[in-house]
């Protein structure tokens, strides 16, 4: 029986480019199925491969018992220590999935029913936009950095398995030194599981886990963890078809063909162009170009070398768009076509600006006022954000965030914002802080012990119902006094603590005496002058 030779298995290897001000906003539930799509396809692209291998393995074993390939024997434990290998790296995924599932789910510790619901006809996670589940469990609780561990360990596991196999039986197949160093050399670098650690450390992230995993939703989590056991059973496949190849077989073998797509972006704005590449899901580099036909919506496209052929379209109109994918190969030893096909779904939107108030839909007089910005499609780097009226001042404290103070009431104060052929713009109310409610103690007015009474200290301003950090102070206030059978006694106090006659007169409370506090006056963040606020009334008991 003949082996096959190294076949370059094409997993569906599709990028997760979406926008950072894409998944600040309520990302639609099309996009986040896009998602689960793609983790669907990386599932079952992995599955084909561990199919077509499982053949190759029972070939190559069939083969090591002739009599006449004894010296290859070495090659079935490698083989399985290999094998074995993958096994337990996607056990241990396939785990973790199970528990970023359950914790965005029904938390039951098992993952069932209760973890998923039914959305466009679709089974898909219960917490599929649920992005703090995956940044406690995957950065904070350091799980994503033990996947980053095992990862390296499964990786480099394999190439000392072949290491081994090639540095202790190189010589009995009939490898030179120099050849048996360049397979080892080619092999360690080109193993498709590896760790992008340049990527990472140009970005602003602290780590590997961080750069993956946080503030990323459940549903694109789900698709880089299968794209990480897909890249392990593609290494698998590189490994083991090597090491077969080392016994001088050849086959070509096809399970199944699918069209696989790599988009740049499934969430496009209106007049971007569509870019893809599409190749087929199970591949062979002994095959001809000339033997892959790849087909978008009946149309016949170019295949290259590398088995992909490259899709362009302009985009128009708004909403989702679907393209029916078609592949069909010949295979060049036997002369059988078979054929394939699939769906992409990509959505078209259109460049939109959101202005908002992090708190109240107004600005007020003498406080920092919190605003957010974002544009879909626009990253907030390029946004040209601006303001006009009421003395309005605008500082950047984050990539979506900005500061407002502004100075005087209006009715007409304008946040403006542009970039990319895209201007928008909001109104906002400026107001003054509202007035503040003097209390003596926690009271505005009413009776009050005698003893409780003389133990006040002074005014207070309260700002109620005010979600800003702001604080109202008393400017001063008319003090009278009213006792049974005596004339009254008027003094004035300036700021809010009692001092001089106001101070004597609370002192000489007695019961049956009213307090009268007139005139009371309270200046806020942002005031020119002192306001006159509420006066309060207070009979001693």
């Amino acid at each position: 029986m003949s082996i096959p030779k190294e076949p370059r298995q094409l997993m569906i290897n599709l990028m997760y480019l979406v926008l950072t001000a894409l998944l600040a906003l309520n990302v639609s539930a099309e996009v986040m199925n896009a998602f689960i799509t793609l983790d669907e396809g990386n599932q079952a692209s992995a599955s084909t491969v561990n199919s077509q291998l499982d053949q190759t393995v029972k070939g190559l074993k069939a083969l090591l018992d002739d009599e006449s390939k004894a010296k290859y024997r070495a090659i079935g434990p490698a083989v399985d220590e290999i094998r074995n290998e993958v096994v337990n790296f996607n056990a241990y995924v396939d785990k973790l999935r199970d528990e970023v599932l359950d914790a965005s789910g029904n938390m039951n510790k098992k993952v069932d029913d209760g973890d998923f619901k039914e959305e466009y006809g679709k089974k898909v996670p219960k917490g599929i936009k649920n992005k703090d589940i995956t940044t406690r469990m995957l950065v904070d609780e350091k799980k994503g950095a033990e996947l980053k561990t095992k990862l390296v360990e499964v990786k480099q596991k394999m190439v000392d398995a072949y290491t081994k196999l090639l540095t202790e039986n190189g010589q009995i197949f009939g490898l030179k030194k120099e050849e048996i160093d360049n397979r080892i050399q080619n092999i360690a670098n080109n193993l498709p599981l590896k760790i992008d650690e340049e990527t990472w450390k140009k970005s602003k992230k602290k780590s590997w886990e961080e750069f993956k995993f946080r503030q990323m939703p459940v549903a694109a989590v789900l698709p880089l963890l299968s794209q990480m056991q897909a890249d392990a059973k593609s290494s698998e496949a590189s490994l083991v078809n090597s090491m077969a190849e080392l016994a001088g077989g050849r086959v070509i073998e096809f399970d199944a063909f699918f069209p696989v797509v790599s988009a740049k972006k499934s969430y496009l704005i209106a007049g971007e162009p569509f870019e893809a590449e599409i190749s087929v899901g199970t591949y062979s580099s002994q095959i001809n170009p000339s033997d892959i036909g790849i087909f978008v919506n009946g149309s016949k496209l170019t295949v290259g070398n590398d088995g992909k052929a490259k899709y362009t379209a302009a985009t128009s109109g708004l909403g989702e768009k679907t393209l029916k994918l078609d592949a069909q190969v010949r295979n060049p030893l036997t002369g059988e076509v078979s054929k394939g096909s699939s769906t992409f779904t990509y959505e078209v939107g259109q460049r939109s600006v959101a202005i908002s108030a992090d708190k109240m839909n107004v600005f007020y007089i003498g406080v920092d006022n919190p605003i957010s910005i974002s544009a879909a499609g626009v990253s907030s780097n390029d946004l040209q954000v601006g303001i006009s009226g009421g003395g309005g001042q605008l500082s950047k404290t984050g990539s979506n965030t900005w500061t407002v103070k502004v100075t005087s009431p209006t009715d007409d104060c304008k946040v403006s914002v542009s970039a990319k052929e895209m201007k928008a713009s909001k109104q906002f109310r400026v107001k003054r802080i509202p007035d503040p409610v003097a209390k003596l103690g926690n009271k505005q007015d009413g009776e009050m012990g005698n003893g409780e009474f003389k133990v006040q200290k002074g005014l207070i301003a309260w700002l109620e119902n005010f979600d800003f950090e702001a604080r109202c102070e008393i400017q001063g206030f008319n003090l009278v006094k009213v006792a049974k059978r005596e004339d009254p006694v008027e003094t004035s106090n300036s700021g809010g603590s009692f001092n001089g006659k106001a101070s004597n007169l609370v002192s000489s409370a007695k019961p049956g005496d009213t307090f009268y506090f007139q005139e009371v006056k309270a200046r806020c963040p942002g005031d020119a002058a002192g306001r006159k606020i509420n006066s309060m009334v207070f009979r001693i008991k």
